[in-house]
């Protein structure tokens, strides 16, 4: 527009009256379907970005609306602990903490559409249902007491030390974690637990698996291949976890010396000690009681990962790797018990595959 009004303008001089006229409306014309067009495109782009807010602000007002209703409930299981008939206790408390875990679910699920204080909000409401609810077990249900008895024979000594060789999970005390400190419940899950020293392959294409457990594990290495919709890591030590795309969240309770490669949604990450995680997400890693953990981007390949990062929308690398919370650190300062793992120290493209070979490095 403004060319032709800049070629009329030098040219005024020799067009006839009349003809120019007919130009200067016909310039006026053009000018006002083109700020028409522009008006309606803007129109179109305002009620886009209005209804992505609406979309966005209705998912919130829905989780709120599912968060508070399941903490009332909550809370009224936790007033009742003290009526609950003795015998039945144990029971109830366990459906608490199940309950609470599922709450926690719910806010790893939803996390990548809430605002950031929603989320920390949420937690900090978990956190404190958690603590109240051990409290309950400490005042409620009466730790054994000891007593004397008088000495054993040999016999009974031997057969008391069979009996609890062949009782006791095979990684109890390789852990520095007591278990009565770990706040995650562990699920009735399909999953791979209790190995030590095993390379151990789950492919989850075209199976309907939405919950996998990986837990008790010593010196392993574990490939999942596929996608799950959420994922509970429990207890690891000196292993190596390459995990392709979680659609909702994981959570990981418990490890030491290890290294985890995995994409998803939202992690959590509690009681974690000299371990090195290999990320993509969708919001901000959370880490609690957790001490010299490095991070660093996903770096995982496998025979059809492009499609199942896309099926789980995390075929984009966002950053947010490296955008760490430190729920155990609250000063404007960096925390001291994270850092981004320095390039020269990481390794390259993992390419894992359903064989029990090794794996191959970059």
């Amino acid at each position: 527009m403004e060319n032709v009004e800049e070629v009329l303008a030098t040219s005024n001089e020799t067009l006839d009256p009349n003809l120019h006229k007919k130009h200067i409306s016909m310039i006026e014309r053009l000018s006002n379907r083109h700020q028409t067009r522009l008006d309606n495109s803007l129109a179109r782009q305002s009620e886009s970005d209005s209804s992505s807010t609406t979309s966005t602000t209705t998912s919130t007002a829905s989780f709120l609306s599912r968060f508070s209703d399941s903490k009332r409930s909550i809370d009224s299981q936790l007033a009742q602990s003290r009526l609950t008939d003795p015998a039945q206790l144990r029971s109830h408390l366990d459906s608490i903490s199940a309950s609470i875990s599922d709450l926690e679910k719910l806010v790893a699920e939803s996390s990548y559409f809430l605002p950031s204080y929603e989320v920390r909000s949420s937690l900090k409401t978990i956190s404190d249902l958690k603590q109240t609810l051990e409290n309950l077990n400490s005042e409620l249900i009466p730790k054994k007491k000891f007593s004397f008895k008088n000495k054993a024979s040999k016999q009974d000594r031997d057969r008391s030390v069979s009996d609890s060789k062949q009782t006791a999970p095979e990684n109890a005390d390789s852990f520095s974690v007591p278990l009565e400190k770990l706040s995650f419940q562990v699920r009735d899950s399909p999953g791979l637990r209790n190995k030590n020293g095993e390379t151990l392959v789950k492919n989850f294409k075209g199976s309907e698996v939405g919950e996998f457990t990986v837990s008790d594990l010593d010196s392993c290495e574990v490939r999942l291949i596929g996608s799950v919709r959420a994922l509970f890591v429990h207890r690891l030590k000196n292993c190596r976890v390459y995990a392709g795309p979680v659609t909702g969240s994981i959570l990981i309770e418990g490890a030491e010396d290890c290294v985890f490669v995995m994409a998803s949604h939202q992690i959590r990450i509690h009681n974690a000690k000299g371990t090195d995680f290999y990320l993509r997400v969708r919001s901000r890693p959370i880490i609690e009681d957790s001490t010299g953990v490095r991070f660093a981007p996903y770096c995982l390949s496998y025979e059809g990962i492009e499609e199942d990062l896309r099926g789980a929308s995390l075929d984009e690398e966002t950053g947010n790797w490296g955008n760490v919370d430190d729920f155990k650190w609250l000063r404007a300062v960096q925390s001291p018990n994270w850092a981004v793992l320095p390039e020269n120290e990481r390794v390259g493209m993992v390419k894992i595959s359903n064989s029990g070979d090794g794996i191959e490095g970059n």
